[in-house]
Formats: C-alpha cells, structure tokens, sequence
C-alpha cells in the first residue's frame, strides 16, 4: 500500500539566485514536499523506525538548501529531491516544489515556483563486449552505471560466451545481465548508455559488427513503447540466447 507522507510551507532562509546580491543576501524559499512511502506497518505498530521521520526530512531540506548555492531554484529543487530519495530507501517516489515569493521582479505577484518529481523505475540490460578485454570492460560499464547519481546497480549476472550475432560481427562475445533502479526516463538513461559506450571505445560505423561494448534496454517496469530510436521490450530479446540466459539468471520470472 502506497501511502503519502506531506510536508507544507516549510520556510528556509538561503542564498540561491542568479544575481550577486542573492548569493549574499539571504531570502525566504518555500518547500512543499510529498512523499511516496509504505507506512502501513508503522500505522499498526505506531512504530517510528518503520517509517520516515517527517522531522528528519525536514531537518535534511533545511540543511541541504543553506550548505549549498545555486542559480537556480530548478536546481535547488532536483538537487534537493535527489538527496532526499537516495538517502531514504523507503522513498519510492518525490515531488518537491520550491517556491521564492522575494523573488527580484519589479512586478506584483505572490511567488514564483518549480516542481519536480523524481520515481524509482525497475530496468533490465543486457550488455555485450567482443573486443579486447571483454569482462574487464563489462565491469567497468557496470561501475559507469552506478557512478550516475540516478542509477543504483541491483543485481549483475555471471559472465556468459556466446558466438557472434547477426552475420556481421566476427569474434566472440562476452554477455551478462544487470538490473538497476533508476530515476531517468528511458531516452535520458539510452544517452547515459550512449555516453557509456562511447567512453568504452564504442564506435557506430557497421551494424552488428565487433563492438568494444554494446548495452540495450531490455525491460522498462512494465513499459511498452515503439519509437524510431528506442523499442521497449527489446524488439528482439525473445530470439536471443545471449539475452535470455543471463536474464533468467537475476530475473527468472520474466524468463
């Protein structure tokens, strides 16, 4: 049962702003902040170490908007909800919305504010290398998936040789299967896969050729979706040996 956690009007005084004269004289920012949370046991047992205590919550807001300085209040804002669900697991989904009512407009108007919402996603990747030193550069585009803020690497699969695929790559390959949490969308996480590939030698020239890495979305939660640069299921991972045996390895049930 997801239930919701609210925080309202929290008030902190700060220095976020584009001009010189916000980043040294403090002004009010407003957080209204939800929280996707599962508090059901903590409501039957009227335990607090079974949910979020909201006080830290807003102790954290309150620490992470004054310990730091941004230009932005969309900044502030993502910045802010990212901490907050990386550092509380039970945090299932966020949406923060900040608000600057001293805003430096020659206007009238009550306050100006963004909002973002930020939501764990279950994705599954298949990853494949068929040059140089196939699983050393498998496990360093693992560690590049979880050195991204919004990426957590769950699960990773046993080291898998399979011939060549697609009549046109001519070495063997080394296969696995990882599964991660992720706060991106699926295009924003394929250009952190693109940035991966590209930072482990991959070079698009021949289609199925030899490729240092290669990483595809399999599974994204329960998405389906048919794009001209992205399909999700993979198109083709029912025919794929080398997808589905280290898939069924970490995820059987979707095997």
């Amino acid at each position: 049962m997801q239930t919701t956690i609210e925080i309202k009007n929290l008030e902190i005084m700060a220095t976020h702003g584009v001009l010189d004269s916000e980043k040294k004289t403090t002004q009010p920012f407003v957080f209204n902040a939800t929280l996707f949370v599962n508090y059901l046991q903590a409501a039957k047992e009227d335990n607090l170490s079974k949910t979020i205590s909201y006080c830290d919550v807003m102790q954290d807001i309150k620490d992470f908007t004054t310990q730091n300085s941004f230009n932005l209040i969309e900044t502030l804002a993502y910045r802010c909800a990212l901490f907050l669900i990386k550092k509380y697991p039970s945090i299932e989904k966020i949406t923060l919305a900040v608000s600057k009512p001293k805003a430096p407009f020659d206007m009238t108007f009550e306050t100006v504010q963004t909002k973002v919402t930020l939501s764990w996603h279950k994705v599954y990747l298949s990853l494949g290398s068929n040059l140089g030193r196939k699983e050393a550069t498998l496990k360093k585009a693992v560690k590049l998936l979880g050195a991204e803020d919004e990426i957590n690497v769950k699960k990773v699969s046993s080291f898998y040789k399979n011939p060549p695929y697609g009549g046109v790559a001519t070495e063997e390959f080394v296969n696995i299967a990882v599964e991660i949490d992720t706060l991106l969308n699926p295009y924003d996480l394929l250009d952190v896969i693109h940035k991966i590939e590209k930072a482990l030698g991959r070079k698009r020239t021949v289609r199925w050729g030899n490729r240092t890495c290669d990483i595809d979305i399999i599974f994204y939660d329960d998405l389906h979706m048919k794009e001209k640069d992205l399909t999700i299921p993979h198109k083709d991972y029912k025919n794929r040996d080398f997808v589905l045996v280290p898939l069924s390895e970490i995820a059987p049930h979707l095997c």
